[in-house]
């Protein structure tokens, strides 16, 4: 049995440094749960020189173990301990870009880029095929996609992903900054957006990004895809086929910063449009059955949301009456956090069989 510390990233804001050691210990365990067949044991919260580790155990993790574990959220080093002594793990991480394709963007109700690739993570662990997130090449949508930050974390990883989100000025802000990205680190790409038609109508706009990770790639034709739809996501249906993901991972509002989706009608003298909801209960109950349908047998699907404003049972049963099975073993159930005064957040995350 061989002895780990897993050094805890230092380049966390302070509200969610606090909840850091905590929320990688909890994703070590769903990993070990889930991809490392319960070969990761005494998972624990250790301070080490003063400085926040978590500790483990683990026997016999080979090439393919360690590539899957560079990929924790808050992973900073691994280090094997011995005695005193901390000998350095080499790590794989599957990040095919520089960083700032995560961090550059700042604007308020950004979900933090740490969490979303946790959300990511433990999402697909709850697929029947956990370790085609370092072997395979996984599928993923966004149906609450905002500015595109689970799309940036799945074209580090090299997925080929798709949002969708209601808010017109969220489709503009993320079509600008990532058409700009590409172009400012000379990444071969091309990147379009057109209106989406049906019998003569127009349902929404379309942008469609095709890249590569080198000129190589590209020119062979070994590129990915990230495409994003201007629309509500409760008509998710009309625009993907059905079956057409392995992974749904979103943030559902928090019910302070930003509204979900439009809802028809108008209050009193106000002007007619659209307005927002603000419940994800509310949101999850109409859009959840649509997004089941998008899903492939054996996929998952991962949900962050605000506990203030949703109590676990309520989601659990959302998920469970569209045909998913809720995860609520090991450290599925020990996500919950602080972000600031109005928001405790935590995640849920379900497989369909």
């Amino acid at each position: 049995m061989t002895s780990y510390g897993l050094l805890v990233s230092p380049s966390h804001n302070r509200v969610y440094a606090q909840s850091a050691a905590a929320l990688v210990k909890a994703e070590l365990a769903v990993f070990g749960e889930r991809a490392l067949g319960g070969r990761v044991r005494d998972i624990e919260e250790t301070s080490i020189g003063g400085v926040p580790y978590v500790t483990f155990s683990a026997d016999g993790l080979g090439e393919t173990d360690v590539r899957l574990l560079s990929n924790l959220s808050s992973l900073y080093a691994l280090f094997e301990i011995e005695g005193e002594l901390l000998r350095p793990v080499g790590l794989r991480p599957l990040d095919l870009f520089p960083s700032d394709l995560l961090t550059i963007q700042k604007y308020s109700g950004k979900t933090n880029e740490y969490f979303t690739k946790l959300l990511l993570n433990v999402t697909a662990m709850a697929t029947d095929s956990p370790m085609d997130l370092v072997t395979g090449r996984p599928r993923l949508l966004d149906p609450m996609c905002g500015r595109g930050t689970t799309l940036n974390q799945a074209m580090m990883y090299g997925l080929d992903a798709a949002g969708i989100d209601v808010d017109g000025k969220d489709f503009d802000a993320y079509a600008a900054f990532i058409k700009t990205w590409l172009k400012n680190n000379r990444v071969k790409h091309q990147a379009e957006i057109a209106p989406i038609r049906r019998e003569k109508a127009v349902l929404g706009r379309r942008l469609h990004v095709t890249l590569g990770a080198s000129k190589e790639l590209y020119k062979s034709g070994e590129t990915m895809e990230i495409t994003v739809v201007n629309a509500d996501s409760i008509g998710a249906g009309r625009f993907f086929r059905p079956g057409s993901f392995d992974l749904i991972v979103t943030d559902a509002p928090y019910g302070v910063q930003h509204g979900s989706r439009s809802k028809g009608g108008a209050r009193g003298g106000q002007k007619a449009g659209p307005r927002l909801s603000r419940s994800p209960v509310e949101l999850l109950e109409a859009a959840v059955p649509e997004w089941a349908g998008l899903l492939r047998r054996g996929g998952a699907i991962g949900i962050s949301w605000n506990t203030f404003v949703g109590r676990r049972e309520e989601l659990a049963e959302i998920l469970t009456s569209s045909g998913l099975e809720v995860q609520d073993s090991g450290g599925y159930l020990d996500f919950r956090h602080r972000v600031d005064q109005a928001i405790s957040r935590d995640l849920i995350v379900a497989r369909k069989s």
